[in-house]
């Protein structure tokens, strides 16, 4: 998808805001395997899938609970540290080579201030990425794992998402198992892409350049 159609799938927007906003859209290349966000860390950009999958999941017990897998067009996104700037429950994995968008929270704020057709496109964003949050969870209180794979929200042809990943076994994964996570190699640290990326011990890593190829560079 483009940066146009994802814009356009949350709230159509006048050509001029719709220049303005997606110029603020960086283009980025991540493969399998690729942290987008890393529980924990402080992430406030937004991520909007272009092309790819990503799942989310979070640690516990020692496993791994996938609950959400995107396709594209959709939006990858740390509430907590978006709104608060306070660290991240989820982890969101690349589950192939992934091309992705990135906007920056300060670039989006700016835009807000100074176009109401973007601030008003924020809204609608917001009020989709607080519904999407409640479907994401209201249903584990009541519906078993394969329930859960089995709704055709966001995938292709209806198909389910464990037929179409071909994964049966992610949804809970144990960590000790023959298939472990990732180890973090090429995980996209806390700070914001289109800014600067740092690595785990928060060493400056390189230029903004340096990072995007080290995310095009295969594992």
């Amino acid at each position: 998808m483009t940066a146009p159609d994802i814009i356009k799938s949350i709230s159509p927007l006048p050509d001029s805001s719709m220049l303005r906003l997606a110029g603020q859209l960086e283009e980025i290349h991540c493969p399998k395997g690729t942290y987008i966000l890393k529980a924990g860390n402080v992430e406030r950009s937004v991520f909007f899938v272009r092309k790819g999958i990503v799942r989310a999941f979070i640690e516990h017990g020692g496993r791994e609970i996938t609950f959400w897998f995107g396709l594209e067009g959709s939006a990858v996104v740390s509430l907590k540290s978006y709104i608060n700037g306070q660290p991240g429950y989820e982890t969101v994995e690349c589950l192939e080579d992934t091309s992705l968008y990135v906007l920056r929270k300060d670039a989006l704020e700016k835009l807000f201030l100074e176009d109401i057709n973007i601030a008003n496109w924020g809204r609608k964003f917001a009020e989709i990425e607080f519904l999407s949050t409640e479907e994401k969870f209201i249903p584990m209180l009541f519906t078993t794992a394969s329930e859960t794979l089995q709704r055709p929200a966001q995938e292709p042809s209806g198909a389910s998402a464990e037929s179409f990943l071909g994964m049966s076994g992610l949804l809970s994964r144990n960590n000790g198992s023959e298939s472990e996570p990732h180890t973090g190699r090429n995980q996209i640290a806390s700070s914001s892409v289109g800014n600067h990326l740092e690595s785990d011990n928060g060493e400056d890593e390189g230029s903004d350049e340096e990072q995007t190829q080290k995310c095009r560079r295969l594992m």
